[in-house]
């Protein structure tokens, strides 16, 4: 995306929020955007009925996994949201926000009807399209800049995304993400896979890693490998069957030495998350929020 189309999508949401009455409601109201927007939520997908009604589909490069694999279904010609309910609440909410994006967006007008699987919702996506829908999705679900007024209540740390999370109706991994890499503070976000069957040797798969602007200019790139065994802190932490730690000290190997960090620890059932910055940076606030 070009820095023109984020700040047009960027007016769009803001309008639609305010139009909508969401703006400023939290968690943010989903099904008031989706009634703005003069569209019909169909919140089962019978994926024999709609394969046989929309034969002539042609899936594009973008979507390859077919019909068994979608997870949301704009037909603007009908105006109506298909969403995949066998998906938690808070994704079936981005996913709603997702189809939104596409049918009020204005220059992607011409395209009749959208399918979406877990690639083309993946925010990593190159594709233009899925990429401004994405775009669209997570920066209405955060309401723009309230999301980033609310974060400076709180000090860094675990606590502050579980806090925004629910305040927002968002999901764990997408609020996570957003608050790194928007963070103004020193911090990275690493985000592994779980692999470990039962009784196996405790392992993590490297998914992904986020940083925030201040962590790259101070620190650089994180050397990390595919996959994590006992080394690493934070595996051990899942080996205890740990839900969260706030306390945790790692070494990282850096591109030229390695230093000491702090870490929070996060696992939810299917990816582990672990939240990274270098000591003395969570400084501390007026509004404490305390784990259960």
């Amino acid at each position: 995306m070009t820095l023109h189309s984020k700040k047009d999508i960027e007016k769009i949401s803001f309008d639609i929020l305010k139009q909508s009455k969401a703006l400023d409601v939290f968690p943010t109201p989903i099904d008031k955007i989706i009634d703005y927007s003069d569209l019909i939520l169909e919140t089962g997908i019978d994926l024999a009925s709609l394969e046989k009604k929309h034969k002539t589909f042609n899936f594009s490069e973008t979507f390859k996994s077919g019909w068994e694999k979608v997870r949301g279904f704009l037909d603007r010609r009908e105006k109506i949201i298909y969403i995949d309910t066998n998906q938690n609440e808070n994704r079936q909410g981005f996913v709603k926000l997702h189809e939104v994006g596409h049918n009020v967006l204005p220059w992607q007008n011409a395209t009749m009807q959208f399918l979406d699987d877990d690639d083309t919702l993946d925010l990593d996506i190159i594709e233009e399209f899925e990429a401004e829908a994405n775009y669209f999705a997570s920066i209405t679900l955060f309401q723009n800049d309230r999301f980033e007024n609310e974060v400076k209540k709180y000090e860094l740390g675990l606590p502050t995304v579980m806090q925004l999370s629910k305040y927002f109706g968002a999901s764990n991994h997408a609020t996570f993400r957003r608050y790194v890499e928007n963070s103004k503070q020193r911090c990275a976000l690493l985000i592994l896979e779980q692999l470990s069957p039962k009784g196996a040797v405790v392992n993590g798969k490297f998914r992904n890693a986020f940083y925030s602007k201040s962590f790259l200019e101070s620190f650089g790139l994180v050397s990390w490998p595919e996959k994590f065994g006992y080394k690493w802190e934070f595996m051990k932490d899942h080996a205890y069957k740990r839900k969260h730690k706030l306390d945790g000290l790692i070494s990282l190997p850096l591109e030229n030495y390695s230093q000491n960090f702090n870490y929070h620890y996060f696992n939810n059932s299917y990816n582990v998350f672990v939240l990274i910055f270098p000591k003395g940076e969570n400084k501390a606030t007026k509004t404490k929020i305390i784990l259960k």
